[in-house]
């Protein structure tokens, strides 16, 4: 069993709403790792920064994509850091990947000061959120099949432009 796409990306690229979308449209579930950690862990991501630290989440993360990767054959969404380990990215290789894309105005137009998202809580959201895309873009490149970006489209035209891709 295999997941018929993956979706990863950095904080409000969208990874949840395609998924679903993409899911819905091709008449299969969806799962996203996120909640599978704090299903997991049996409290929100962020009291799981706070109170084990940011290990104890990637730790739980890494076992969530796992899981996922091995026993889920609809959309499967990862968590924005989750290519991070090198362990994931190994286990993405042969899975039809797909980068959602986000520039850093819009990820932090997005975003916000969402105090669900720990990591970019802070003075300046804006410099945070570079510094974790400027990061996190060669991994995300390292693992995708298919790009795309979405600082301009609504989610049906993404989802639009992941299935003319997957050809």
């Amino acid at each position: 069993m295999s997941p018929r796409f993956v979706v990863l990306g950095p904080p409000g690229a969208g990874k949840t709403t395609v998924g679903r979308l993409l899911a819905e449209r091709l008449g299969v579930a969806f799962r996203d790792t996120d909640d599978d950690v704090v299903a997991a862990a049996g409290k929100p991501i962020s009291d799981i920064f706070t109170t084990d630290g940011e290990p104890a989440f990637r730790a739980l993360e890494e076992q969530a994509v796992a899981a996922g990767l091995a026993d889920h054959d609809g959309v499967l969404a990862l968590g924005g850091g989750a290519v991070l380990s090198a362990a994931t990215r190994e286990r993405l290789a042969g899975h039809t990947v797909v980068f959602l894309g986000v520039g850093t105005a819009e990820g932090v137009r997005r975003t916000g000061l969402s105090t669900a998202r720990p990591l970019l809580a802070g003075v300046n959201p804006r410099s945070t959120f570079k510094a974790l895309l400027d990061a996190r873009l060669p991994l995300y490149r390292e693992v995708a099949t298919i790009e795309v970006l979405t600082d301009d489209l609504d989610p049906e035209r993404v989802v639009d432009a992941v299935l003319d891709r997957s050809g």
